[in-house]
């Protein structure tokens, strides 16, 4: 996946399935970027200083990412 930054956000390209997606917030750019440096998406959201009555609509955008393929679980070596 590649993130191009945008003025309303980003556009997340998939190489594998090609699909193009709008990241619509700089927030949700954010918590995307510091995925991979954090243990969690709690972790994540912490990080970048998401307000806790925030986090319910991350949840849904970023678990529509993970159903679009964009986004994958991390799985341990």
């Amino acid at each position: 996946m590649a993130l191009r930054p945008e003025p309303f956000g980003a556009l997340a390209y998939h190489y594998g399935n090609r699909r193009l997606i709008f990241l619509k917030h700089p927030d949700v750019v954010a918590v995307v970027r510091s995925l991979g440096e954090h243990g969690s998406l709690q972790e994540s959201l912490e990080a970048c200083g998401i307000a806790p009555g925030r986090w319910p609509g991350f949840v849904r955008a970023l678990g529509s990412l993970a159903d679009s393929d964009v986004l994958r679980e991390r799985v341990a070596a």
